[in-house]
């Protein structure tokens, strides 16, 4: 009952911490990151708008809040543990915080949950993706194929792996779905979902291992970016088709080498051949200066010899309308 008391105090020690302007970011649903750098200056990235200046914060209000977020993390920051990460339980929002001596100043940078699903028709009015893009999207989710989401920092992979898992879901809504992440960012309708989230116990590998003995028709991992890749691969293989994924990395070629990168973290062995039997289709979107745009959608058909074999969008649209 004392933790149910406090977290409503806990929740008014936050906004009081953060102030009335970020408070009301935090409810824009069109915010997709709010920063501070060293130097006190307040940043703020909108859909649609890009970045803009939002006003200062001085070092001492910034550190306020670092504390704030320490204590409702269940830690301290300070000069011995000066980077906070966590989960705010203010919804659900990503906080990364910075402190002395790791940087001049209190710094900190806040990424916004979505609130709102984009489904895939909106990124192609919005001219996000072209409607042969999403065309071969929705055909690689009704075959079951395994999708890779790349994409830089900030580029809008999660937002469109959420578009990707609301077709699944329309799609396969019987399906069981298993869902694994460190933040808590994925939104899935399905009826039969489970999600699981990394600990200090239990890191991502460790979470595969057991999602395996929860019966998942479908995988899917927030973002690949250890080992644990391998283990997510060789589910994908052993029938459990149709997952997602999502992986830093700014084109679709370079997925490709990122998760030779990540494999090789716990195997010594070369792994081309078990990524190009489990990945079938990498989606690359990029933050541009015109706004985000899908860049390339690869179908990947094996690995042989030297190189993957894949194909572009255009190809399999031109093979489809052959055949």
């Amino acid at each position: 009952m004392t933790q149910l008391r406090s977290h409503p105090r806990l929740i008014r020690k936050l906004r009081d911490a953060f102030g009335h302007d970020l408070c009301v970011a935090l409810d824009d649903a069109s915010v997709v990151e709010i920063m501070l750098n060293p130097d006190g200056r307040l940043f703020i990235e909108r859909l649609g708008h890009g970045v803009s200046p939002a006003g200062e914060m001085n070092a001492a209000a910034a550190e306020i809040v670092i504390g704030s977020v320490a204590h409702a993390l269940h830690c301290e920051a300070g000069e011995d543990r000066p980077i906070i990460s966590g989960e705010l339980p203010i919804g659900g929002h990503r906080f990364e915080g910075l402190l002395p001596p790791v940087v001049s100043a209190p710094t900190f940078t806040i990424r916004r949950r979505a609130s709102r699903l984009i489904p895939l028709a909106d990124y192609v009015s919005s001219n996000v993706m072209t409607e042969n893009q999403a065309s071969v999207i929705r055909n690689a989710i009704a075959s079951r194929l395994n999708i890779v989401i790349s994409g830089g920092t900030g580029s809008g992979k999660t937002t469109l792996a959420n578009a990707i898992i609301a077709e699944i879901v329309e799609t396969a809504p019987h399906d069981r779905v298993l869902i694994l992440e460190d933040t808590a960012e994925i939104q899935c309708a399905a009826v039969n979902a489970v999600s699981l989230h990394t600990s200090d116990a239990a890191d991502m590998a460790r979470l595969l291992k057991s999602t395996m003995r929860l019966r998942p028709d479908r995988i899917i991992v927030g973002e690949v970016r250890d080992g644990a890749a391998l283990t997510l691969l060789k589910a994908w293989n052993t029938g459990h088709p149709g997952g997602v994924t999502t992986i830093h990395s700014n084109t679709a070629m370079s997925a490709l080498r990122r998760l030779e990168q990540l494999t090789a973290e716990v195997s010594q062995q070369p792994m081309q051949e078990v990524i190009g039997e489990a990945v079938d289709l990498v989606v690359s979107i990029a933050r541009t200066t015109r706004g985000r745009r899908v860049s390339d959608v690869v179908h990947v058909e094996r690995f042989a010899g030297t190189h993957y074999q894949t194909k572009t969008y255009a190809q399999i649209k031109e093979q489809r309308h052959v055949a």
